[in-house]
């Protein structure tokens, strides 16, 4: 069973959903690549991980909580978990490029080279945003690009960790 409930921000209602005691899913509402058929899933919004993350995203928003430690459970291909996995490696206050993580996948792979676009489609369907933290993924020249949330959340999130874009 798949449950949900919303989570108050500053930059507006989240979507929550976990199943089997993980988070699975945390989407800004309206977002681009928001998850079809949450009409199908349970609202407990007294689940205690919706309570921790509820918590957890407060104290990250009032700049007290630089990490969260919550179980996570993306669902997505090989190449997308190889992806979310480098996002998690991304610390506070610090970004990464496509291209570099293009390269430390292709690494990783014993491969020439790896697309950067194709990295920027994982990083686009991350299901669980801010906690893993494609927000921290910026263009080669730093500039801000692609997120499913929208680029005004993107530059207030590295705002807040005090990211100079």
């Amino acid at each position: 069973m798949i449950y949900t409930a919303t989570i108050a921000t500053p930059l507006g209602p989240m979507t929550a959903a976990a199943e089997n005691q993980a988070l699975t899913g945390l989407w800004f509402i309206s977002q681009k690549y928001y998850p079809t058929g949450t009409e199908a899933w349970a609202a407990k919004p007294d689940h205690p991980l919706f309570t921790e993350l509820q918590a957890r995203i407060t104290g990250y928003f009032a700049g007290k909580d630089t990490s969260f430690s919550l179980p996570l459970a993306p669902r997505g291909s090989a190449f997308q978990q190889a992806v979310w996995d480098i996002l998690l490696s991304i610390p506070y206050g610090q970004t990464s490029t496509y291209g570099e993580i293009a390269r430390s996948i292709a690494a990783a792979r014993n491969l020439h080279s790896m697309s950067a676009q194709a990295v920027g489609g994982a990083v686009g369907h991350n299901p669980i945003s801010i906690l893993i933290p494609c927000h921290r993924v910026v263009g080669t020249n730093q500039s801000l690009t692609g997120y499913a949330g929208g680029l005004d959340k993107k530059e207030v999130l590295l705002r807040l960790e005090s990211i100079k874009e």
